[in-house]
């Protein structure tokens, strides 16, 4: 019997920033090297640098957080912020794609993320780009009398020569967010960081600085990134269907977002993987320097907001589940 071939290594990207990023980088690394042990490419933190873009200092200081990330095998590879910085720091995500290796298949993730599994399992096309579709319809939000959704991105793909009707899903009704090609920026993977990248980046600017008139209304703060991902999969090949459902934000990792609404909402197997790879005590002493990952991990205030919930019966809207968590003083983050 002829032996399966290795999966072709890449690697594996996430940035890491002084505040919040450095602790959920570091459960990140934690989880990734308990899942992924004999991981063969390379684990990339990307750490912006002080510039004109930065009123302070953007790298990560607990100086224990960064010794961890090294211990668990990262690689702290630095960046510069020339097109967003402070006023946009989600724009990380997209300038850090600059400083990989060019022309290798890479996975960002983001750092509020959970690896569940072994990522070499997943069945990827890097040349077939995707993103999480793990998403609700956050943006555009219309507005009386104005433009609807197919004139809003029909505007975008025209702006960049791109092909608005191959885009659509054709079994979502018109005007119904789900027709058009829209995706979480959790995660997303290409054949080479420095091509997707520089797309990103071209559209993501365009988009800022001289917006199609149709967009007028819009607001672009937090959803850049999200409204310029979908343009640059697509003109790339990519798109939903790309990659399988079932694995990246579902068996092989999970992205929380914060780590009250893992405790609500998530099954029981991330819980019980977050709570094993943030056991050993080296890595406990690191997580504890941040003060809702003491109280939720450490102290219990995780269990509290998971009795809260049936995870059978959940809110529809995340916005239940979040007021929920508030009104018990168990929104931390």
């Amino acid at each position: 019997m002829a032996r399966k071939a290795k999966p072709a290594p890449f690697n594996v990207m996430i940035v890491g920033q002084n505040g919040r990023l450095q602790y959920e980088a570091a459960l990140f690394a934690a989880s990734f090297r308990a899942t992924n042990p004999d991981f063969p490419g390379r684990f990339l933190v990307c750490e912006p640098q002080p510039g004109p873009n930065w009123s302070r200092d953007p790298r990560m200081a607990d100086t224990a957080a960064r010794a961890l990330l090294s211990d668990l095998g990262a690689e702290i590879i630095p960046f510069e912020s020339k097109h967003f910085g402070e006023i946009y720091p989600y724009g990380n995500k997209i300038e850090a794609l600059s400083a990989l290796p060019k022309g290798e298949p890479f996975m960002f993730f983001d750092t509020d993320t959970l690896v569940l599994d072994d990522l070499t399992k997943v069945p990827i096309d890097f040349a077939k780009p995707s993103a999480s579709r793990r998403v609700e319809g956050t943006w555009p939000r219309l507005e009386l009398y104005g433009p609807g959704y197919t004139q809003i991105w029909r505007s975008l793909y025209d702006q960049f020569g791109l092909d608005f009707e191959s885009s659509l899903d054709l079994t979502q009704p018109d005007e119904y967010w789900r027709r058009y090609l829209y995706f979480n920026a959790g995660f997303f993977y290409y054949t080479c960081p420095n091509v997707f990248g520089e797309r990103l980046t071209a559209y993501a600017t365009a988009i800022r600085d001289d917006r199609p008139p149709e967009l007028v209304c819009q607001t672009f703060d937090p959803w850049l990134d999200q409204v310029a991902l979908p343009l640059v999969i697509h003109a790339l090949g990519g798109g939903r269907d790309a990659l399988a459902p079932g694995w990246i934000d579902g068996k092989t990792s999970c992205h929380y977002r914060v780590l009250p609404l893992l405790y609500a909402r998530e099954p029981q197997h991330v819980v019980d993987t977050l709570e094993a790879v943030s056991a050993p005590n080296k890595i406990k002493k690191v997580l504890k320097g941040y003060e809702p990952m003491k109280r939720m991990i450490y102290q219990g205030k995780g269990d509290k907001a998971r009795a809260l919930f049936d995870r059978d019966n959940l809110p529809r809207r995340e916005q239940a589940i979040r007021n929920t968590l508030k009104r018990e003083n168990l929104w931390l983050r």
